[in-house]
């Protein structure tokens, strides 16, 4: 398979790389539960992957070489990856070489879909992907992004979106089983401060709500999961994201977003990444029984003696932890 990931196997490959991806595995068995075909499970996630573009083609990236990731932080990743039915990833590149190594790598059963890069400053020319495992989840037809109309652009008043996303909102429909459901997924602008978040937040709630009343009985099983940089629980930003109805899993209450934060201490942890849905009278419209959801923390499995600090494995890995939860569906 040319230009996927050197095989563990081979010769020549470090023993210590070797060893980690061994560990890895075993920890991700323990930690996020397999895929089920009898009681059928679906297992989504999402993922802001740092700067997710250019690839140093040696096992350890130097402390000079450019990009930093290299085949051992991308195998991490792809081990990772592969633990998911969908995962929705944030900062995908103008640069896929990274990408299309993890997809070779995944092997032909996997497939992606992305949008465009976002030009402007304000973009960041970053990319909106879905990575999904066609044996287990199929695209059901609908892909777009969400332009809002002008007139909410028109509108004044307390937290509401004066222009266009500066990343435009994906969503995307798929199937699996008997089951379909539309994620839609973003990456909010940080801006100077919060304040500047609060409109783009607050769009996409009432974009979602808007587009689910649409539907009918909620059938569609509509869910927002992404990056929308909410810097703390129940704070203006987070109260902004669920004003419209959306609730966020229960599973993922106190559980840190990124490597920095602080273990354990949910008041100095970010909240930036979010799964969420609707639900009435503390019930979830969703036509798929919630099991159960987690982060995965990789610090302690990856890199282990290779002397990295946090900053320089964020580079590697990413800063932000894999954010995912499990559904039961009917087969």
């Amino acid at each position: 398979m040319s230009d996927a990931l050197p095989d563990l196997t081979l010769p020549g490959t470090p023993a210590e790389v070797r060893n980690e991806m061994n560990r890895l595995r075993a920890a991700l068995d323990a930690a996020i539960p397999p895929k089920r075909n009898t009681t059928r499970n679906l297992l989504i996630a999402t993922w802001n992957i740092r700067e997710f573009a250019s690839l140093a083609t040696k096992w350890l990236a130097a402390a000079s070489d450019s990009p930093k990731r290299d085949w051992r932080g991308l195998w991490a990743i792809t081990e990772i990856i592969s633990r998911f039915d969908v995962i929705a990833v944030q900062e995908v590149g103008g640069n896929l070489k990274s990408l299309r190594t993890l997809m070779k790598t995944l092997g032909p059963a996997w497939n992606f879909v992305m949008t465009d890069i976002t030009v402007g400053d304000a973009g960041g020319g970053e990319r909106l992907a879905y990575i999904f495992d066609s044996h287990r989840v199929q695209m059901s037809g609908l892909a777009c992004e969400l332009v809002v109309p002008p007139e909410w652009l028109a509108e004044t008043g307390a937290n509401v979106l004066r222009q266009q996303f500066a990343r435009t909102p994906y969503a995307v429909g798929f199937r699996s089983g008997s089951s379909t459901f539309v994620l839609t997924t973003l990456h909010v602008i940080y801006g100077d401060t919060s304040q500047d978040r609060i409109g783009e937040i607050a769009g996409v709630a009432r974009w979602m709500q808007d587009w689910a009343r649409r539907a009918t009985e909620w059938e569609q099983n509509f869910i927002a999961l992404g990056d929308f940089n909410i810097d703390r629980r129940d704070d203006p930003l987070y109260q902004a994201f669920v004003s419209r109805g959306l609730t966020v899993a229960p599973q993922h209450r106190d559980l840190p977003r990124t490597i920095f934060d602080r273990d354990g201490q949910p008041n100095r942890s970010s909240f930036y990444d979010q799964i969420a849905w609707f639900a009435e009278n503390n019930r979830p419209l969703l036509n798929m029984t919630l099991k159960s959801g987690g982060n995965f923390d990789f610090r302690p499995h990856v890199y282990q003696g290779a002397g990295l600090t946090t900053q320089q494995l964020s580079f590697r890995l990413s800063d932000h932890y894999p954010l995912w939860i499990e559904f039961e569906i009917p087969a």
